[in-house]
């Protein structure tokens, strides 16, 4: 059996890997466009490369957001624990962080891609050379690269989506299944940092990263679209960072410029025990400037503009600051307000949102329903999750279940 397998990212070095060794006399060829495999794994979790999260399968599904229960067979056949043994046997000590998230003792994402290499290699790993085409033939498929036009029993498709572009993601496996007959979900950016209305101030605060805040997605309804603890960034065009990322996921179906991002500056203190704690501040340093006062509560970077919103002249001195204009800083402390406007381009994105439709694949064996000896896994099918391991587990899972549904076939 000669098996196709286009794309040597995180889905296709493993199911290279695994078809390899359930079924040794395949003959599996890896083809990859750029010059070296792993291009995007290598950056991902800014190259520490969280490679899954220590949770069971279902909390998994919990967390992704297009398509759960298409996921389930795979996930549960395959789970983080799973995913950890195998590296662990390929000599990857790892380690598990905040949020249950796995990554690599070293810290560096290199050493995933180095032993996927090693687990893959049995197959014949072909470098800058592209697939031009795949075409349904009579007893397979016919694949053309630069090394000329060539016969295969089965194909697998692991190109992943049209986010990281520069790492080879350009879309070229949803035009090879839709010359196979098969649709493909609009694709969008997910995972996605977020544009401000209030763009002058995001960038006032530009490169200032926030720890321990609360943040709130709102549309001006009674419930909040999103809400996470965690970190996030102010950039020059508005915010990023873990949380910032996952609400994209959850409100990229929503008018952006209608939401308002509100961040909770001291989540740790209710409005009776901030006031009293600006009263102590006040009362410590009256003849300090209002500024400078902020200083003990705030990052260098946010003074100038809070002090800006909340409507007090920055020179003030502490002991002129009101009752009213005290609540007013308890409440901004409580609820600091970013206006938004808009997603960051899907070429910007961690991970893309749409692919090809799953109401067309196999959930147990990722094998097309409508063109036998074609397989799909990874980010080119329209299933997409939450930060924090849980779309690498996705690409790991769905490559196992391809993998065992060739080798078995």
């Amino acid at each position: 059996m000669r098996v196709c397998i286009i794309g040597a990212g995180a889905a296709g070095m493993l199911a290279a890997g695994m078809i390899c060794r359930l079924c040794p006399e395949a003959e599996v060829t890896l083809f990859e466009k750029n010059k070296a495999v792993g291009r995007k794994l290598a950056i991902t979790g800014k190259g520490r490369c969280n490679l899954t999260n220590d949770c069971p399968p279902q909390e998994i599904l919990n967390n992704v957001v297009s398509n759960p229960r298409f996921l389930y067979g795979a996930v549960s056949a395959f789970a983080p624990e799973d995913v950890k043994s195998l590296f662990e046997e390929l000599g990857v000590p790892l380690v598990t962080e905040r949020g249950r998230r796995a990554f690599p003792a070293s810290q560096k994402a290199y050493d995933i891609v180095d032993a996927l290499k090693k687990y893959a290699s049995k197959a014949d790993i072909r470098l800058l050379c592209p697939v031009k085409s795949v075409k349904k033939a009579e007893n397979g498929f016919e694949v053309t690269s630069p090394k000329g036009t060539e016969h295969f029993d089965r194909v697998l498709i692991t190109t992943g989506g049209i986010s990281y572009p520069l790492t080879g993601s350009d879309g070229d496996g949803y035009r090879f299944a839709e010359g196979m007959g098969h649709s493909t979900v609009p694709c969008r950016g997910s995972l996605v940092p977020i544009e401000a209305r209030d763009r002058a101030l995001c960038a006032e605060m530009m490169g200032l990263s926030l720890k321990n805040v609360a943040l709130k997605i709102e549309d001006g309804g009674k419930k909040p679209l999103y809400e996470d603890f965690g970190e996030m960034l102010f950039t020059h065009f508005g915010i990023s960072g873990p949380m910032v990322l996952s609400a994209s996921a959850h409100v990229r179906d929503k008018d952006i410029s209608t939401l308002t991002a509100y961040i909770d500056l001291k989540p740790a203190l209710d409005m009776q025990k901030l006031d009293a704690r600006l009263l102590s501040d006040l009362a410590a340093a009256p003849n300090k400037d209002f500024i400078n006062l902020l200083g003990g509560l705030l990052p260098a970077k946010m003074t100038e503009c809070f002090a800006r919103l909340a409507g007090i002249d920055k020179h003030r001195k502490a002991n002129s600051v009101t009752k009213e204009e005290r609540r007013r800083i308890a409440e901004l402390l409580k609820r600091f307000p970013v206006r938004l406007s808009a997603l960051r381009p899907v070429s910007e994105a961690v991970i893309t949102a749409g692919g090809i439709s799953v109401k067309e694949i196999n959930p147990k064996t990722m094998e097309s329903k409508l063109c036998k000896g074609l397989y799909f896994a990874g980010e080119v099918i329209d299933c997409d999750a939450l930060t924090g391991g849980y779309n690498l587990q996705i690409a790991w899972s769905t490559a196992a279940a391809a993998a065992r549904g060739i080798a078995w076939s």
